[in-house]
């Protein structure tokens, strides 16, 4: 229903190539790739689903991208005003605005193995900090 480009993992891909191509932080990448990830639970309230496994496992950062992801969808005048100057700001209009540009029916994807192996290489950094 939501995603007419295919499904939720062709979109997510989609927008992990996005990020790649556009930024080069890391955590970005990972925050695209997984933010439709609780999904595979359930559609409603996926981004707290998501969030919420990937808690302890990711960075801060990236559980908060994920969590909030769909704020500049549901209340952009209300997040913009509290998030006003913030780098958290500028990260959920990145991406929010690859979660839009992710979904062309027609677009090549690399494989979620490939994708992978991306983030695993600068793992290190999408860790929560200690």
């Amino acid at each position: 229903r939501y995603h007419p480009e295919g499904d939720a993992l062709y979109h997510s891909l989609q927008v992990f190539q996005l990020a790649y191509k556009n930024c080069s932080d890391p955590e970005l990448w990972a925050a695209a790739l997984l933010h439709d990830i609780g999904k595979a639970v359930s559609t409603p309230n996926h981004a707290q689903i998501g969030a919420n496994e990937l808690e302890g496992i990711l960075s801060p950062r990236i559980v908060w991208l994920i969590r909030h992801h769909l704020h500049l969808l549901t209340a952009p005048k209300r997040t913009r005003r509290q998030l006003r100057n913030t780098p958290q700001l500028h990260d959920l209009e990145l991406l929010r605005k690859w979660d839009l540009k992710g979904r062309s029916p027609l677009a090549t994807v690399i494989t979620p193995k490939d994708a992978i192996n991306i983030l695993i290489k600068h793992y290190s950094s999408l860790q929560p900090h200690s």
